[in-house]
């Protein structure tokens, strides 16, 4: 069962995953986003992008507004998966033990983080 999303960090990224048969609905979804929360919406990316297995856009906000987000991505996601992470300065503990979900878990490809010692 994927880890619910829980407000735990001063910051966040959900990344809205979807593939070349769900882009438009992820564009209007993110866009829709971007009008009604106080969030930073990034690009649409139809390709990967760092550690994601699936095409992705970021969205950007902080603690304050966590509960209206989360609650929102919730209920306008439309079937499509969301990967929730707290933003602590340690990116790899960010996409581990700070991960969090909102549908499926996908495996991230943790490559380009640095690990801890051990």
């Amino acid at each position: 069962m994927p880890r619910r999303p829980e407000n735990l960090y001063p910051q966040y990224h959900a990344h809205l995953y979807f593939g070349p048969e769900t882009v438009a609905q992820a564009r209007r979804i993110a866009e829709q986003a971007g009008r009604e929360l106080l969030v930073v919406v990034g690009r649409v990316h139809e390709k990967l992008v760092g550690p994601h297995p699936h095409w992705s856009c970021q969205i950007a906000f902080d603690a304050a507004e966590f509960d209206e987000v989360i609650a929102w991505l919730e209920a306008h996601r439309e079937g499509l998966d969301v990967f929730v992470h707290g933003l602590t300065g340690d990116d790899y503990q960010d996409h581990t033990a700070h991960a969090m979900w909102l549908g499926n878990e996908s495996t991230l490809d943790l490559r380009m983080f640095s690990r801890p010692p051990g």
